[in-house]
C-alpha cells in the first residue's frame, strides 16, 4: 500500500483526522518561515493527542531547515520524534543521523535525473522540486517538476514523492513517477497553514482507491 504523510499538522483536529485515516507520518514544520511552524511545545500538545507510532497512530516526523545540533536536540527533549526529515547537504545529514540515532531523511530537490541520490547515507529521501531563486523557505511551496525522472530509478533507499501534490493530481503523479508514498502539504490547505481536513480525507481516498 502506498505510504502517506501529511506534513505542517499543527492543530489537535488534524492530528486526529490523520489518526482516523490511518496515515503514515504526520510531520511537524520546525521552521520559523514557514506559515506550518510549530513550536516544540506546540508539537508536543499535538503528539500527546493521539495514539504513538508504537501503539498504531502515525509516526511523527519533524522537519528541520539546515539546524543546529542544539535545536534538533532541544526540540527531541520536548516532543518524542519517530523521524528526522532534514533540509541541508547530505553531509550533514549524515552527521545528524549519526548524532542523534533517529532514522533519517534527506529532502532532494530534482530537476533533472542526475540530481537523484545513489548511493544512499540516510534512510530515505523526500524527492521534490528543486529550490528556485527568490523561495523564501525549500518547500511547502505548491510546485511539482517532471515526475517521470523517478520512473526507472532504482533508488538505494525509502523514498517519497513530494511538491505540489494534491487530491486532484495524486494519481497521476503515483502513475507517472512509481513513487512508494507520497507527502502532501498545501495540497490539502484551504489557506496556508490552515488544513482542510474534507481535502485530507479527498487526498488519502485517492491515494489508497485511485478513485
Amino acid at each position: 500500500m502506498t505510504g502517506i504523510k501529511i506534513c505542517g499538522v499543527r492543530d489537535v483536529a488534524t492530528m486526529q483526522v490523520c489518526a482516523d485515516l490511518h496515515v503514515d507520518w504526520v510531520g511537524f514544520v520546525f521552521y520559523q518561515a514557514s506559515p506550518r511552524y510549530v513550536m516544540p511545545e506546540q508539537a508536543r500538545v499535538l503528539n500527546d493527542s493521539t495514539l504513538s507510532h508504537r501503539d498504531g497512530g502515525p509516526a511523527r516526523v519533524g522537519l528541520f531547515v539546515k539546524a543546529d545540533d542544539e535545536t534538533i536536540e532541544r526540540t527531541l527533549q520536548s516532543v518524542p520524534l519517530d523521524i528526522l526529515q532534514i533540509y541541508d547537504t547530505e553531509e550533514r545529514a549524515t552527521t545528524i543521523k549519526n548524532r542523534f540515532g533517529l532514522p533519517t531523511w534527506l529532502a532532494r530537490g530534482v530537476a533533472s535525473s542526475s540530481d537523484l541520490p545513489a548511493p544512499a547515507a540516510v534512510n530515505g529521501y523526500v524527492i521534490e522540486a528543486p529550490h528556485q531563486k527568490g523561495d523564501d523557505r525549500p518547500g511547502g511551496l505548491g510546485r511539482t517538476f517532471d515526475w517521470t525522472l523517478t520512473k526507472e530509478w532504482s533508488a538505494p533507499a525509502f523514498w517519497m514523492l513530494a511538491g505540489g501534490l494534491n487530491p486532484f493530481n495524486v494519481r497521476e503523479a503515483l502513475n507517472a513517477s512509481g513513487a512508494p508514498a507520497v507527502d502532501v502539504s498545501s495540497g490539502v490547505e484551504d489557506s496556508p497553514g490552515h488544513k482542510s481536513h474534507d481535502l485530507i480525507k479527498k487526498f488519502v481516498e485517492k491515494v489508497r482507491l485511485g478513485g
